[in-house]
């Protein structure tokens, strides 16, 4: 399967032309490369200045560069049309109402998953080495990358996947036409859940998918990006790079008001990038006085933000979320639970017990964390956190120790 790079970043910040030219780089070194795009803008053909469509084309200025604008509508008629009409069908002769059963099988986000299952898909069935990708904005590359557990979530509680207890129920509600039904509707859905796992495998393996992170030197962004770091981390997907663009050239020594005003400006960006400890290195890219456009223009843009480096890093090490650590034996026994997050000081967190799991609220952003079975009989009896995340304080739970 071809590595993919995610490219996200705040609208307007030039995410689209550096996941161009990081591709356009590749290509240029001897690799095979796939740049598409998921942001509904669809940017990418201006930036590599062709017309593109929805199937991979090979782009004629470069040897080894391909491209393609994903159309999720017509992945949606494609694919989903057909899984729509089957659970139509099926609710319809177990007794809900037309109108209620339209309304159930129009799912939320449905667009943007197919999207990121067609990624997948390039990725693991194509020639290429590496499959870049020009996502929308960071709210909605978060929605997007949440959307493979949220939607096996939804059709497990709509559908589970006990067939023989639904096969039961519809038998006894609608007859044996409706279970006959049911079996090609669940051998649908089946499928659609192994196209989710391995949506969801392939987001979690560092080795095989990673986010690069794109920011314009201004407080706003660098918040945004603080944030979405955080949001990332707490899905469970790397972030291999962050990436500074539009920084104003120094002026040097210069006189004038035009050198003030760079001079000013530059020291601004500056300080802002300072702020942003404890997010590891930041490559930079300076503001060109032409927009870069073209192959040729972009590859001028990889030189700067590569140099002489390689544009893709070699495999990471994946990194535990979560680590227990504990003292003591018996109800005597103390136990901490580190949840590896990068946090602002202002992060609004929130934790809650919820059965085996805890419920884990950063900035509004919720994920359910499953307790390792060592702190299922335990009580939470405090929790701090800092930089670099959250340490949960466990004892046991004495009714659950007899």
């Amino acid at each position: 399967m071809s590595r993919v790079l995610l490219f996200t970043g705040k609208g307007g910040v030039g995410k689209t032309t550096l996941a161009a030219a990081t591709a356009a780089s590749l290509a240029a070194n001897g690799r095979k490369a796939l740049v598409v795009s998921t942001d509904p803008a669809h940017s990418l053909g201006d930036a590599l200045d062709v017309r593109l469509g929805a199937s991979p084309s090979e782009v004629d200025t470069a040897d080894g560069l391909f491209a393609c604008q994903i159309d999720p509508r017509g992945l949606v008629d494609e694919a989903w049309g057909e899984l729509r009409g089957h659970l139509r069908t099926v609710l319809a002769g177990a007794g809900v109402d037309e109108l209620d059963a339209e309304e159930l099988t129009v799912l939320p986000g449905v667009e943007e998953l197919l999207a990121l299952a067609e990624v997948r898909r390039l990725a693991s069935s194509g020639p290429w080495e590496v499959v870049v990708v020009d996502c929308g904005p960071t709210a909605e590359t978060l929605r997007l990358l949440s959307l493979p557990e949220a939607f096996a979530g939804y059709l497990e509680r709509l559908f589970p996947t006990h067939r023989r207890v639904v096969r039961g129920l519809l038998a006894g509600v609608a007859g044996t036409g409706t279970v006959e039904k049911w079996d090609s509707t669940a051998d649908a859905l089946s499928r659609l859940a192994e196209r989710l796992d391995a949506l969801r495998v392939m987001l979690a393996d560092p080795s095989s998918c990673s986010v690069r992170l794109v920011l314009t030197p201004e407080r706003v962004v660098a918040a945004e990006t603080r944030r979405t770091l955080t949001a990332l981390a707490l899905q469970g997907i790397r972030v291999d790079s962050v990436i500074a663009n539009r920084l104003v050239p120094s002026p040097g020594s210069a006189r004038g008001a035009a050198a003030t005003w760079l001079r000013t400006r530059r020291h601004e960006q500056d300080a802002v990038l300072a702020e942003l400890t404890g997010i590891g290195e930041i490559r930079t890219v300076d503001h060109r006085a032409s927009e870069p456009v073209g192959v040729p223009a972009l590859l001028e843009v990889a030189s700067q933000l590569y140099g002489s480096e390689d544009p893709l890093p070699g495999a990471a090490v994946s990194q535990s979320l979560l680590e227990v650590s504990g003292s003591g034996r018996g109800l005597d026994a103390r136990y901490s639970l580190r949840i590896a997050l990068p946090l602002a000081d202002d992060t609004e967190l929130d934790l809650a017990r919820v059965g085996d799991d805890l419920a884990l609220t950063v900035d509004g952003r919720r994920r359910l964390v499953a307790l390792p079975s060592l702190l299922k009989r335990c009580i939470v009896t405090g929790a701090e956190m800092d930089s670099g995340g959250v340490t949960v304080g466990f004892r046991p739970d004495p009714s659950l120790w007899r």
